[in-house]
């Protein structure tokens, strides 16, 4: 998949976001603190493999489901943020990989700090 494909998700996540909240400052704050929300469920299903199930080198399809599911809600929440913004999800995505190679480039990409 091409970077810019992922405005076509984008586009159709942006349908899906209706009510009172879009376009309002709320509805950013509310999109922000849901993706926040959906990173830990993550990384709480992470942490419950590496407690009850000695890691993720076995883990069961049906574990990779429930975190591609996951991984989804927080694809939805980034999506209709950055839609928010005014960011399609290739802008971001290339705004990313634009930092990462000027990081590698100057052999800081392993360092800490955003601007490093």
């Amino acid at each position: 998949m091409r970077v810019d494909q992922l405005n076509d998700y984008q586009n159709e996540a942006l349908e899906t976001w209706t009510g009172k909240l879009p376009w309002t400052e709320m509805g950013r704050v509310y999109l922000g603190l849901k993706l926040a929300g959906e990173a830990g469920e993550t990384a709480e299903k992470l942490g419950k493999l590496v407690r009850d199930k000695n890691g993720l080198v076995d883990i069961a399809d049906q574990d990779k489901r429930a975190l591609a599911l996951e991984l989804g809600d927080v694809l939805w929440y980034l999506s209709v943020l950055a839609g928010e913004l005014g960011y399609s999800l290739a802008e971001v995505a290339n705004m990313n990989l634009e930092k990462l190679r000027d990081r590698r480039e100057r052999g800081v990409l392993g360092g800490s700090g955003d601007n490093r």
